[in-house]
């Protein structure tokens, strides 16, 4: 951990050597996220409500699925950006260097702009809060929500870098999981329909943060919904092996 931290204070640094870029990077994420609200804004304007969800109800979950994949991204964008480090041959030199590789690919990029978005989302969740009767344990399962859910997006980073190893290039359709799960999950993923609502629970648990226990919070499911954003972490075993086994693929440049 103390590498980690290390390679923290080192991208902190080097971003506030360039100030004025990086607040203007940080402003660019900080419209991106409100762009993300504002479209449930006017769909929400036009129609009242969607699939029996309101506006502030949307709005939490909206701002639990920004925070969970911006803390991945803020945290994790190593192995998102992986295919440039495969392309440039420099997996050669973390494969020799005497510490963990993915401690060695997690602290390479760091994407601090991330933190105004994460900002915006925590905004979100709080006015969206208005539509919960809380209790101690709701909060907890709302904290279990974001933080299993940034373990599910991480995962994906992993395993979006364990095919590159296969590949040589990023994949593509990876963002329909990432990027994309960041633009469908404005809205509670039962919306969608029962297949998207299976795949999004039994495939890539993204459900189990979202859609399930907001069925608890908002009082129309069981209890027991709120226990299913510990499942998530599991989804992490089998990107870890993939990335296991795609080291193992790995054949060196020999540069």
């Amino acid at each position: 951990m103390g590498l980690y931290f290390h390679s923290l204070s080192l991208h902190i640094k080097s971003r506030m050597a360039y100030k004025a870029s990086f607040f203007l990077e940080c402003l660019g994420q900080l419209l991106m996220g409100l762009e993300l609200f504002l479209g449930v804004y006017f769909i929400m304007d036009r129609f009242g409500e969607v699939g029996g969800y309101t506006l502030r109800e949307c709005a939490l979950c909206c701002g639990v699925v920004l925070m969970a994949s911006s803390l991945a991204e803020c945290f994790g964008r190593g192995f998102d950006a992986f295919a440039h480090v495969l392309r440039d041959a420099r997996f050669d030199r973390i494969l020799v260097r005497p510490k963990p590789l993915m401690l060695q690919v997690l602290c390479a990029e760091l994407r601090l702009n991330m933190l105004p978005r994460i900002a915006e989302a925590a905004v979100m969740i709080v006015w969206g809060a208005g539509a919960v009767r809380w209790t101690a344990w709701k909060a907890a399962v709302l904290a279990l929500m974001v933080l299993g859910g940034a373990a599910v997006f991480f995962g994906l980073f992993i395993l979006y870098a364990a095919l590159c190893f296969f590949t040589l290039e990023g994949l593509e359709f990876m963002n329909i999981f990432t990027d994309g799960a960041r633009e469908y999950g404005k809205y509670p993923f039962g919306v969608y329909g029962r297949g998207v609502l299976w795949l999004l629970t039994l495939l890539v648990p993204l459900a189990l943060c979202q859609h399930w226990p907001m069925q608890y919070l908002l009082d129309r499911g069981p209890w027991w919904y709120g226990l299913l954003p510990l499942l998530a972490p599991v989804f992490l075993v089998p990107c870890t092996l993939a990335w296991r086994a795609g080291v193992r693929h790995y054949t060196s440049t020999g540069s």
